[in-house]
This record gives structure tokens, sequence and C-alpha cells, in this order.
């Protein structure tokens, strides 16, 4: 690429001039930030709220290739989804595991023949390499059979992968900076007006300090706001549409032993996720609700609650309701409008809108999208971008582990007994977690410490200072909900004490440059 004053700015400072300002901090963003960064591109990437602060933490926390998108004849999705997949669990086998999943089969659903035919297709089209096939259960006799209702005899098990999808945002960021990007949260976008080979934009933070930055190219990945983004904020108008759907999940006691997942079919021909989660739990979800409200106020409603439970009771011996519900969450999925009638019948695909011309600075769009794509996204993103920018385009993300992603032979397990010989004080529990969220910078977060007291205040629930610092320092946590319900799930796990002690020593160091609190969810 040829020089450019941009790259050589300072990042963080006031009018500064970058090749690339990135318009939210959702994976999509992250992930193009973190690509263009590694090209040598200066990059600033601004966040109104948290990372992963909305659609990318509601999800289903899958990387798959969407089984069920077989239906809708996505074949080019379901492919680079499923090659996706065994590309990103070597790249952060801490955060993404593989997981079974169990369908039963109910024949007035689908045919068996079509199920049969259906995982064909998805054990051959991405090349599976590290993931085994699937296969047909006698539920009868199959200990996969023991949880589900008696009528259900036959049943199908096929392979996909779990991901924490708010780390991997995280860890996204992480690399971006690591590369040199400005990652900038609770700064929200102003402003924007293309001043011929130039963006001039105006940020807010959340103290209602204002800078301004000069790009050369802007990327709106506002999620559920990217029209908002487009029109509002920088004053475009766009050609293609962006349909906003309800996704909500519930969580409630565990309601099968094993590490399985079930895959159900409901009457609706909507699928429904039953799988385990933080140990003690079943994550439940989701549903497919067309949405027209806030994206920023989205909750689930009693009838989903009502409907996710029937799901459940319809397929499971263990009878569920309302008040088994510990926690829920909802997201607002942005999916590129193709007219489709049926919210579940959308496209799962994801646009890419480029507005460039000769002298004009480019202005990339996003619209639609999934998690388990986010990487091929960004590599069609900086495709499009870097001939704008007078080269061409280097792939380079699918053999660069994320953070703590570089574990030999992606073997956790044997990481995991390397962190017990290593750190033989470390509690089995903690050293598992800490090993699973932080992978090899686990050794960034302990340092030098050699007992738990060297780790620095006790918040309790194996939550020490060490880890705090880290979230805060490495990682852009900012309150108390960013580190209990973002960057980890222990919003579900300690007392309401050790919420309150976080959030109160977070105050204290952080105060105002945190923006206003975020409430401790319960």
């Amino acid at each position: 690429m040829e020089s450019s004053e941009a790259r050589h700015a300072p990042s963080g400072e006031e009018g500064q001039t970058v090749d690339l300002l990135v318009v939210g901090g959702g994976i999509n963003g992250t992930g193009i930030a973190r690509d263009a960064a590694g090209q040598g591109l200066s990059v600033v990437l601004c966040e109104r709220g948290d990372l992963a602060g909305a659609t990318s933490s509601a999800s289903t926390k899958l990387v798959h290739g969407g089984l069920r998108y077989l239906e809708y004849y996505e074949f080019r999705l379901v492919r680079e989804a499923l090659i996706e997949r065994e590309v990103l669990l070597r790249m952060a086998p801490h955060i993404i595991w593989p997981m079974r999943f169990v369908l039963p089969h109910d024949r007035s659903m689908r045919p068996a023949w079509l199920v049969r035919l259906g995982l064909f297709l998805y054990d051959h089209l991405g090349g599976r390499k590290l993931l085994p096939a699937s296969r047909g259960l006698n539920l009868r006799r199959h200990p996969h059979g023991a949880p589900l209702q008696p009528g259900f005899v036959k049943g199908f098990e096929y392979s996909d992968c779990w991901v924490e999808d708010a780390r991997l945002v995280a860890l996204n960021a992480r690399d971006a900076a690591d590369r040199g990007a400005t990652i900038l949260t609770r700064t929200t976008f102003v402003s924007a007006r293309r001043a011929d080979a130039f963006w001039d934009c105006v940020l807010e933070t959340a103290d209602g300090a204002r800078r301004t930055v000069r790009a050369r190219a802007l990327v709106n990945a506002g999620g559920p706001w990217v029209a908002e983004v487009l029109n509002r904020r920088a004053g475009q108008n766009t050609r293609s549409g962006v349909r906003l759907v309800k996704g909500s999940h519930i969580v409630v006691p565990r309601l099968h032993d094993g590490e399985q997942a079930y895959i159900l079919q409901n009457d609706d021909r909507r699928i429904v996720f039953v799988i385990p989660y933080e140990q003690k739990f079943s994550l439940i979800g989701t549903t497919d609700v067309p949405y027209e409200d806030d994206p920023a106020e989205v909750a689930i409603d009693e009838q989903e609650i009502r409907y996710l439970c029937a799901v459940v009771n319809r397929h499971f011996r263990r009878q569920i309701g309302p008040e088994d519900v510990v926690w829920t969450y909802s997201g607002v999925r942005p999916l590129y409008d193709d007219g489709a009638d049926d919210p579940s019948a959308v496209t799962r695909d994801y646009v890419l809108e480029l507005d460039a011309g000769e002298g004009r600075a480019p202005l990339l769009s996003v619209f639609g999208g999934k998690i388990t794509t986010y990487r091929k996204l960004a590599e069609h993103a900086m495709a499009k971008l870097m001939p704008c920018l007078g080269s061409d385009a280097r792939i380079w993300t699918p053999d660069a582990p994320l953070p703590g992603g570089d574990i030999p032979n992606a073997d956790f397990a044997g990481f995991l007994a390397g962190i017990a010989q290593r750190y033989p004080w470390l509690p089995g529990p903690l050293a598992r977690r800490l090993a699973r969220a932080y992978g090899t910078r686990i050794e960034r977060l302990i340092g030098s410490a050699r007992s738990l007291p060297e780790l620095g205040f006790d918040f309790g629930d194996g939550i020490y200072e060490a880890e705090v610092r880290y979230l805060i320092e490495q990682e852009f946590a900012r309150t108390a909900e960013d580190i209990l319900w973002r960057r980890s799930k222990l919003g579900l796990h300690v007392a309401p004490e050790t919420k309150e002690r976080l959030a109160r020593w977070m105050d204290e160091r952080l105060g105002a440059a945190a923006g206003p609190s975020a409430p401790v969810l319960p």
C-alpha cells in the first residue's frame, strides 16, 4: 500500500487521521478492525456501549453450519459456515470446543430420509476434518435417549461447536489493539461528513467530551443500528434494508446429564436448542419474533417463555415452567431483508454494501451476518475496501490464533493439565475457568503470583483482583456488568455480596471514566 499520513498518526489524538474508522463493537466490527490492523492500516473502532453489548452477546453461542438453513437452499452460506467451524476451532480452542447434538426424530415433522440427507450434506459440504461425522441413534437403547419422552425411538447425532460469544468479540478487539488499532468503548459515533477523499467524523465519550477523527474509509458495523448510522449519522441513503428479528433464550436448572446438546423440532417447523450451560444449567433457545422497537430495550416476553417451555416439555421427561427460569436474555438480529414472510426463513447470509467512487472516501455498510462467518465477512470486507485505499487485500487471519489461542495442537485437555502442574496452588475449578477464559494468556493474568493471596483482593466466589485488573487493562472492561455478564457469565454463579463488592471497587477506581454505571443484574 502507498504510504499515508494516516498510518503514522499517533492513536488516540484529537483530530487524528486514520485509514479506517469502524463503527460498532460487535463481532463484525471487531473482526474487521482486527483484519485491517493486521494488514497495516491505522484503525479506530468506536462503540457507544461495551464490546458485544447487544446482539453479539445474545446468540445461542454456537459455531455451526446451520443445519436448518439447508431447507432454505442456503448452500453457499452453510458451506462457508461449515468450513469456518474448524478454522475458528483452531484459532481459539480455549473459548471454542466441539459439541455433539442429538436430534430426536419426529416423523410428523420431517421424514427420516430427509434428515439423513441433510446430515449427509452437513458432513460433506465443508470438508470436515476435525469433527466426527453424524450417525443414527436408537433412543431406547442409547443413553442420550434417557432424558427424552418415551415416544421418541429414533434419533440422529451430529457435530458442531460451542463458543463463548462475547469473549470472541473481546479477543478480536484485543488482537486488533495488539496490532495497533485504537479501541474506544463508551464512545458514540455522532456524525460523519464526506470531504472528498476523507470522512470527517465526530465522536463523543460518555462524559460528553467530543473528538474528531478524519478517516480515509468508514465501516458501518452498527448491527441493529446499521440503518441509523447510515442514514442519520452519516447522512447517506441505503439501498438495502435490515430486518430486525428478536431472539430470546431462557436458562433453567440443568435438564440432563452428559455434555451433549439437543436440537428439537417444533410443530411450527422451527427448531429449539437445549444446551448444557455453565455446569449447572441448560440454555434453551431461540425464538424468532419480528421486532420494531428500540433494540436497546429488547427483552423476552411471557409468550416467548411459554413457547420455549412448551417445546422442551413436548420432548423431555422433565417438565419445566416459567417458575423454573433463572435467567433470560434477548437480542435483536439485524438480518438482511430479502423479502421473506417468515422470520425463520429470512437469510442469515450477509451483504456488504460499498459506497465509493473516484475521489470519494469509501463507506462500507454491513447487513446481516452470523457469528460463525464473522471472520470470512471481515475478509470479504477488506477485499472490497483495500483497492479503494490503494492496495490489494491480504488473507492472513485463518492461521493466526486469537489471544490465548496458541495452545499446542489445540489440545485444551493437555494445556489444562500443564496449568495444574505449573500452578498447583490454584483450586481445580478456578484453574479450569481461567484456562478456558484466557488460554495461554493466563500467564499474563497470574504474573508472578505464587499463592491465592498474591492474586490480590478476594471479591469472593473465585474472583480475585488480578483477574479484574487484567480485564480492565487488557479487555476494555469498565463496569461490573461488563465482567459478570460479558467477559464471563459469573453473574449466574456469584453471591449478591460479591457483585456489590466488585461494582463498588470498580466505581472507586474508574468512576466517571466508565460512564454511567450499568446495573448489576441479579
